[in-house]
C-alpha cells in the first residue's frame, strides 16, 4: 500500500507525502537490505502508486517473479500522527492486493524455504483466503512465521475471521504478537504467559511479543523466556517499526542457520536473545526517520 504521510506544504496547510509502505512489503523491503535473498508475493496495480512499489522492490533487492499485477487501484492508507505514534484512516475497496483469488496463488519452488504472512491481508477477503490457501499449500518443509498485527476496522466477520486465524497460527513456527493483538486474540481474564501458553499450545515453537518502548519477550516451547529492551532513538514516527522488527529477526536466524522447522523447534535462548536485539536494533533505525524505511545492513 501507500502510506500518505503528513507534511506541512509551503503555504502552511497540511498536505501528504506518499511512502511505500504495508506490513509484508516493509518486512520483504528490510529482508532485502539486510541482504537475505527474498521475494515477494502479492497483488499490485499498474496505476502510479503500483509503479512506485515495484520500484521500491526492485531497488531494495525483492524478488518480482511472483507479484500478480492488475489494472485495480493501490490501497492507500493516510497517516495521522500524534507525538510520532501513527494512526491510519485506509482505502481499499476493489484494490489489487485484496481483491487476489486462491486460484491465482502460484507454485512455490524448493528455492522458497521460509514463507512470513501479515498485515491486513489476513483480514481483508477473498484475499486473506488466497493467503490462507498458499500457507496450507506449502507449510510443509518450510519455516513459517506470522504477525497478525490485528486492525479490527477491517475484520467484517469476527468468528470467520478467527477461525481463518486460529488454522494459520496452527500451521506456523513464529507468532509475533503485540500486547493488545493478544488481549484480542485472547480476551479471557488471563495472565499474558496463559494467553501465550494458549498459542504455543497449538504447536507453535516461538512467540515474540512485543511491547512498543517496553521490547520484546521470546517464549520458547519448551519454556525458556527471553527479554530484551527496545533500543532508544530519536523517535521521528513508529510507522513499520514492527514490520522491520520482523525482518531483522528473520534475517539474524537465517544468518545463524535457524530459519527452519527443526532449527526453530530446538531453538536455543541465546541464539533467540541475539535474534531479538538484531530486530530492536533494525527498527529503532527505522523509528529514527521518516515512514518506513529500513535500514541497509551497511548502516548497521
Amino acid at each position: 500500500m501507500i502510506d500518505m504521510i503528513p507534511a506541512p506544504t509551503e503555504g502552511g496547510a497540511q498536505g501528504f507525502v506518499p511512502h511505500c509502505g504495508g506490513a509484508v512489503y516493509n518486512t520483504a523491503i528490510a529482508l532485502g537490505r539486510l541482504g537475505v535473498q527474498t521475494g515477494m508475493l502479492s497483488g499490485l496495480s499498474r496505476d502510479m502508486f503500483g509503479q512506485l512499489l515495484s520500484e521500491g522492490l526492485r531497488a531494495s533487492q525483492v524478488d518480482m517473479r511472483h507479484v500478480i499485477t492488475s489494472d485495480r487501484p493501490t490501497t492507500l492508507a493516510f497517516v495521522r500522527l500524534v507525538d510520532g505514534h501513527a494512526t491510519y484512516e485506509f482505502y481499499d475497496e476493489n484494490s489489487a492486493g485484496r481483491m487476489l483469488e486462491p486460484q491465482e496463488m502460484p507454485l512455490l519452488t524448493a528455492e522458497a524455504t521460509a514463507l512470513y504472512f501479515g498485515g491486513i491481508s489476513l483480514a481483508c477477503e477473498p484475499g486473506a483466503y488466497a493467503y490462507a490457501a498458499l500457507l496450507a499449500q506449502n507449510a510443509a518443509g518450510r519455516a513459517v512465521m506470522l504477525d497478525p498485527n490485528i486492525r479490527p476496522g477491517f475484520i467484517r466477520d469476527i468468528a470467520r475471521y478467527r477461525t481463518r486465524l486460529d488454522q494459520m497460527i496452527a500451521q506456523s513456527d513464529i507468532v509475533k504478537v503485540s500486547d493488545e493483538d493478544l488481549n484480542w486474540l485472547t480476551p479471557e481474564p488471563l495472565s499474558l504467559r496463559e494467553k501465550v501458553e494458549g498459542i504455543l499450545d497449538k504447536g507453535v515453537s516461538l512467540v515474540i511479543l512485543t511491547r512498543g518502548g517496553e521490547g520484546a519477550t521470546g517464549f520458547l516451547a519448551g519454556g525458556a523466556e527471553v527479554q530484551v529492551p527496545a533500543e532508544r532513538a530519536d523517535t521521528v514516527d513508529t510507522v513499520g517499526a514492527g514490520d522491520t522488527f520482523n525482518a531483522g529477526v528473520m534475517a539474524k536466524l537465517s544468518e545463524q542457520g535457524c530459519l527452519h522447522k527443526s532449527g526453530l523447534a530446538d531453538l536455543a535462548p541465546e541464539t533467540l536473545r541475539a535474534a531479538l536485539a538484531y530486530g530492536a536494533r533494525v527498527a529503532a533505525i527505522t523509528v529514527s526517520r521518516v515512514g518506513a524505511n529500513p535500514p541497509w545492513a551497511s548502516e548497521l
